[in-house]
């Protein structure tokens, strides 16, 4: 299998290239690449192996990668972007911008709430077809007719694809666009970053094919609720790559599935937290060094309804650093991660933006990303 390590690393990053090798040493990689920004400068951009193990088409600077929740990353920072200019007050109760929300209990809930994971709606009752996800006003019907599964705020639990699509019909409501399409025309294509909630046709060309790595825990039963948040009530099959409207499915990527559909290279990727946390091609910083406290100030950890404690903590939208769960830099380090290995994260301390994407889904949190923010760490001396 291909696996020469193409790219380069600045002086001062050489750990970075050093462990990216190792990684193909100690891990069944297929193709897999690493990007990291430095006070808004491209300072590593390394790739190697096998974008699409069936046809050997090779991986490339440019591959694009499903990265699942990291769909939640770029839905957190238009939210907060859309805050910094004094659009969304995500104190706010969410009915101020969609008053059909204000239903069943969920008067009060805030779009904090939902960006912490404690608006009490991990999953919906309602169990919309593929075609009507695609179609988003089915879904938005269905969260407004959703009664929470307990006091907003008084628990957390993760919010899989609700959370992208409760955040996004905010911004939907404020910008008159859906999120994946904010997204573009506010980051995306301003900056020219390869990222994308909703991929365009033309882009399929770039797209890797996912492969599962053997041993990866099986999913518990349909009416588990897990398996309800990660699958939409079985309308998206996971992890079900080859099958349709699985992960390896043009029809899932076409559509905007903001809370685990994005598709991004890895400089794309963390190109979008470097934009955030310095700016990027001197450029100002999209999000104030205020704004990102707001998005630290920690809003859940712990065991949550479900009772699970991996070690996570949640900021808003964001997952803060945690040794448990997934260590960063530091205070100021927020990401989010995506099945499979995906990672990526900013520090506007530290001026990075990194991100670390893979199609060989190796398990949820696995080691390889951490191996490489450890070096990144090394080398800042942090």
């Amino acid at each position: 299998m291909e696996r020469q390590q193409h790219g380069w690393a600045d002086e001062g990053f050489g750990k970075v290239a050093d462990a990216f090798a190792r990684n193909w040493d100690d891990f069944p990689e297929l193709g897999s690449a690493v990007t990291v920004f430095a006070g808004g400068r491209k300072v590593v951009e390394l790739w190697a192996g096998t974008a699409d193990e069936q046809t050997g088409r090779p991986w490339t600077a440019d591959t694009l990668v499903p990265v699942f929740s990291c769909a939640k990353g770029l839905v957190a920072v238009t939210a907060h972007l859309l805050a910094e200019q004094g659009l969304l007050d995500l104190d706010a109760p969410v009915a101020r911008y969609w008053p059909e929300f204000a239903q069943h209990g969920k008067e009060a809930i805030t779009c904090r709430m939902v960006l912490g994971h404690r608006a009490g709606l991990p999953a919906l009752d309602a169990s919309p077809a593929f075609d009507e996800i695609a179609a988003w006003t089915p879904v938005v019907r269905a969260i407004e007719e959703q009664r929470p599964l307990w006091e907003p705020g008084a628990s957390h639990e993760y919010h899989g694809h609700v959370l992208g699509f409760l955040v996004g019909e905010v911004v939907r409501r404020i910008t008159g666009l859906t999120p994946g399409a904010y997204f573009r025309t506010a980051i995306g294509e301003p900056l020219g970053l390869d990222a994308w909630i909703g991929l365009p046709e033309v882009e399929l060309g770039r797209l890797a094919r996912l492969v599962e790595a053997e041993g990866r825990r099986p999913m518990p039963g349909p009416e588990h609720l897990l398996t309800r948040i990660v699958t939409m009530n079985g309308a998206l099959v996971f992890p079900g790559l080859d099958q349709p409207h699985g992960w390896n499915d043009p029809a899932l990527h076409a559509i905007e599935l903001p809370g685990a559909g994005a598709v991004a290279s890895a400089t794309g990727l963390a190109g979008v937290y470097a934009a955030a946390v310095t700016g990027v091609d001197g450029r100002a910083r999209l999000l104030s060094p205020a704004t990102v406290t707001g998005a630290l100030r920690e809003l859940s950890s712990g065991a949550g309804f479900l009772g699970f404690d991996m070690g996570a903590r949640w900021g808003s939208g964001v997952l803060l650093g945690s040794p448990a769960f997934r260590p960063m830099l530091g205070a100021r380090s927020f990401g989010n991660d995506g099945a499979g290995g995906q990672f990526a994260f900013g520090d506007d301390e530290f001026g990075i933006g990194f991100a670390y994407v893979a199609n060989r889904m190796i398990g949820h949190g696995d080691a390889r990303a951490d191996r490489l923010v450890d070096a990144v760490r090394e080398a800042l001396g942090a």
